[in-house]
C-alpha cells in the first residue's frame, strides 16, 4: 500500500518548478514537471502514489484529463475522506491540508504536510513550487485519503497559531469598514467587486483572486497580510 511518506518524496523533486493557476495536469503522467497549481499538485502525487484520482469533477473518468480543485477535494473529503487536526495533519507526512472559501468555495489552497509543520506546495506564479510553512496561515482541516496509509511523526511543530487578521467570504453577511476598505482599493486598481457595501461576498472572493493572480500571491481569495500589503491597506 501506498504510504503518506511516499507523496512527500514524489513532491520533492519538483520544488522550484511553475505554477499556472487554473492549469490542468494529466494525473498519469510520471514525468510531468509543470506547470502545477494547488489542487493539481496533489490530486498528481496521490494517483502517482496510489493509483487513485481524489479531489477531481468526477474521480472516475480519464486521468489524463481529470480536473482537481479545493472543492472536489472537500467534497471528498465529506463523503469518502477522514478529516483530521490540522495539528495532527502537521505531523503526518502526506496529509493534505486546506483551506477552503466559505460557501462556494470559489477560493481555497490545499498542501501536502512533511510531518514536521511544513509544506510542499504549489504556491502561486510568483514563487511556483516551494517547501513552505503551516505556520501563521489560516487552515480549515486535514485530509487523510482512503488507500494510503499515514504514519504520525514525533517532530516537534511550530505554534501553528494564525497571528493575523484575515479576512474572507463567510456565511455572515455584516458589512464591516475594513471588507469597505478592500472593495474600494480593488476597484480603483481596476478589479471589480460588484460594489463597496463592506460585505465579502462572491462578488468580492473573485476579484480578490484575480487581483492575487496578478501580483503572483497565493490566489485563494482571502485577504491576509500579503495581500493586504500588496492592496495598499491595513488590516
Amino acid at each position: 500500500m501506498a504510504t503518506g511518506a511516499d507523496l512527500v518524496k514524489l513532491a520533492i523533486p519538483h520544488i522550484g518548478e511553475t505554477y499556472v493557476f487554473g492549469a490542468n495536469v494529466p494525473k498519469n503522467n510520471a514525468g510531468w514537471t509543470g506547470p502545477w497549481d494547488c489542487a493539481e499538485f496533489v490530486s498528481w502525487m496521490v494517483y502517482q502514489a496510489a493509483g487513485i484520482l481524489y479531489g477531481c469533477a468526477s474521480d472516475d473518468s480519464d486521468p489524463a484529463t481529470a480536473d482537481a480543485f479545493t472543492g472536489y477535494w472537500a467534497r471528498d473529503a465529506q463523503k469518502m475522506g477522514q478529516k483530521v487536526t490540522v495539528a495532527v495533519a502537521a505531523r503526518t507526512p502526506g496529509a493534505a491540508i486546506m483551506r477552503l472559501a466559505v460557501p462556494n468555495g470559489l477560493g481555497g489552497h490545499i498542501v501536502i504536510s512533511d510531518g514536521t509543520g511544513r509544506t510542499i506546495e504549489a504556491h502561486s506564479s510568483a514563487d511556483g513550487v516551494i517547501r513552505g510553512s503551516l505556520a501563521n496561515r489560516r487552515w480549515d482541516y486535514g485530509i487523510l485519503v482512503p488507500g494510503i496509509a499515514y504514519t504520525q511523526t514525533e517532530a516537534a511543530v511550530p505554534q501553528l497559531a494564525l497571528k493575523q487578521m484575515v479576512l474572507r467570504q463567510t456565511k455572515t453577511r455584516t458589512a464591516l469598514p475594513k471588507i469597505k476598505a478592500i472593495q474600494n482599493a480593488l476597484m480603483k486598481k481596476g478589479f471589480n467587486t460588484g460594489g463597496t457595501w463592506g460585505v465579502f461576498d462572491a462578488h468580492t472572493t473573485a476579484a480578490v483572486q484575480a487581483f492575487q493572480v496578478s501580483k503572483g500571491l497565493v490566489p485563494d481569495g482571502e485577504v491576509g497580510a500579503k495581500t493586504a500589503r500588496a492592496l495598499g491597506i491595513k488590516l
